[in-house]
């Protein structure tokens, strides 16, 4: 059996990952790139990259095929374009473009670290009214709340772990 992390580990060998430094590059040399979030509507409202879109993980396929709900016709005709897939923290990003390939995107990768890292990296985020999200908020919203019951059973107490 596979876990998360194992296919995250698999899909990583065959999707190219980028940096959020090497993004900021992308944008500037490339006004047709598109940035993909595919993290869940909440999360994209709370905040964004300027000028990306929105498809959430979990509708990506439809999204990406014309005579769907879901279809983004933004995103259909995006095959040949350069896209860029961001997620949190680099995990979801990833198994996106590893389908997004399989579905014949010719030049989409993920960004390496998610938001998380062009956070760090002191790059801006917006949320919905187009207002810059404080750097300070956004440590915070990217920070892991993971509940005890969330844990793996035996290590509910943080104390327990290694």
């Amino acid at each position: 059996m596979l876990t998360f992390n194992d296919l995250i580990a698999a899909s990583r060998q065959e999707v190219r990952e980028i940096m959020p430094w090497d993004l900021t590059i992308r944008i500037k040399e490339n006004p047709g790139l598109l940035v993909l979030d595919v993290r869940e509507p909440y999360e994209f409202e709370a905040m964004h990259i300027r000028g990306s879109i929105n498809v959430p993980r979990g509708i990506l396929e439809s999204a990406c095929e014309w005579d769907y709900e879901e279809t983004v016709p933004e995103l259909v005709a995006a095959r040949h374009r350069e896209v860029v897939v961001v997620c949190r923290s680099g995990r979801r990003s990833v198994l996106a473009v590893a389908v997004m390939q399989q579905l014949g995107y010719e030049d989409a990768v993920s960004l390496k670290t998610g938001l998380r890292g062009w956070n760090d990296y002191e790059e801006p985020l917006i949320n919905m009214d187009g207002e810059m999200v404080d750097e300070d908020v956004a440590d915070d919203f990217f920070t892991s709340r993971l509940r005890p019951e969330q844990r793996r059973p035996g290590l509910q107490d943080r104390s327990k772990l290694p």
